[in-house]
């Protein structure tokens, strides 16, 4: 090997790539004389500026050799790694006001810093703008909510958003009262809603003011039935009574007696037997141990190994014996 003195590369980050793996390698020196093609591994080293662009600027391996990136391979990359920050600046500045907005930083005028956590909130009335706090345009009859969503403002008591820009008196018209909710209003007493307008009630003779805001307004007294604008008198007959049903049936006959024709007469009971307000029966039902009999109660008479039903006005065989020709017998 010869000696001669090679030229000096400022140092930084060295990569190094053998291109015979395995093989022994020359110590690394700055002043040496260039290699003479002999057996043996060869170095080459590149030094650039910093180790991860050689490492984006390093070519992969093709057929076990490492090559060197082109001067205007060299350039894109530099070129793309100075577009990536201008782009991290952008996000950065963008980032800024949106952290502002959440009431972080230094706390601006018109602004109160939180006491339970870190960053500031508006004073009622102000809103957040940027890093700052500006005055809202709250209308009149309106008040400030304090929200940082929405108008930020809302309507009092009797008044209406108008298109998002005031609030307006809810129109209550004459004979009527503003409900509690402060949304809507109701007629007085005595009076029916009519469209927009509360219109008298005219109550005709046994009838009564109701508090329902819908229909006519009144109902009928006891024993009289709305007919048309009337109320008339609903006729029961003797020994009947009023149901107080506003649907159905108005009159019903009175313990002991059976409707007939629009009439009330008595029930006639037979003898053991009790008064039952069965509207399918007859209006009384048999003791127990007596059967019904067309009007009259008869004596149950008991077949043997037999006994009473729930009922007690009819039998049945007991357990393990069946009827037979009105007789309860073994079952085989």
């Amino acid at each position: 090997m010869t000696g001669s003195v090679r030229p000096t590369v400022p140092k930084d980050f060295a990569i190094e790539a053998a291109e015979n793996e395995g093989m022994p390698s020359l110590p690394a020196c700055e002043d040496i004389s260039p290699p003479m093609a002999e057996p043996g591994p060869r170095r080459r080293t590149l030094r650039l500026g910093r180790q991860d662009e050689a490492a984006l600027t390093r070519k992969p391996l093709i057929m076990g050799k490492t090559q060197m990136v082109s001067p205007k391979e060299r350039h894109a990359l530099k070129h793309l790694r100075s577009r990536l920050a201008i782009l991290a600046g952008v996000a950065a500045s963008i980032a800024f006001p949106v952290l502002a907005q959440d009431g972080t930083g230094a706390v601006p005028e018109n602004a109160e810093a939180r006491s339970y956590s870190g960053g500031w909130d508006c004073d009622l009335g102000y809103r957040v703008d940027g890093a700052m706090c500006v005055a809202m345009d709250v209308p009149d009859n309106a008040y400030a909510t304090g929200r940082s969503y929405g108008l930020g403002w809302a309507c009092r008591h009797g008044y209406e958003e108008v298109e998002g820009t005031s609030c307006a008196a809810i129109p209550v018209p004459e004979n009527a009262f503003l409900r509690s909710s402060g949304y809507d209003w109701q007629c007085d007493r005595g009076y029916r809603q009519d469209r927009e307008a509360c219109i008298p009630i005219v109550l005709p003779e046994n009838a009564y003011l109701t508090e329902e805001s819908s229909g006519t307004g009144w109902a009928c007294e006891r024993g009289s039935k709305a007919l048309t604008d009337a109320c008339v008198p609903i006729a029961v007959p003797e020994n009947g009574y009023l149901t107080n049903s506003d649907y159905g049936v108005e009159w019903a006959c009175e313990r002991g007696f059976f409707e007939i024709d629009g009439r009330c007469d008595p029930v006639a009971l037979p003898a053991n037997a009790f008064l039952n307000h069965d509207a399918s029966g007859p209006g009384w039902r048999c003791e127990r141990g007596f059967a019904a009999l067309d009007d009259a109660c008869v004596a149950i008479d008991l077949p043997t190994n037999a006994h009473l039903d729930r009922s007690g006005n009819s039998w049945r065989c007991d357990r393990s014996f069946q009827l037979s020709d009105g007789e309860c017998v073994l079952g085989r």
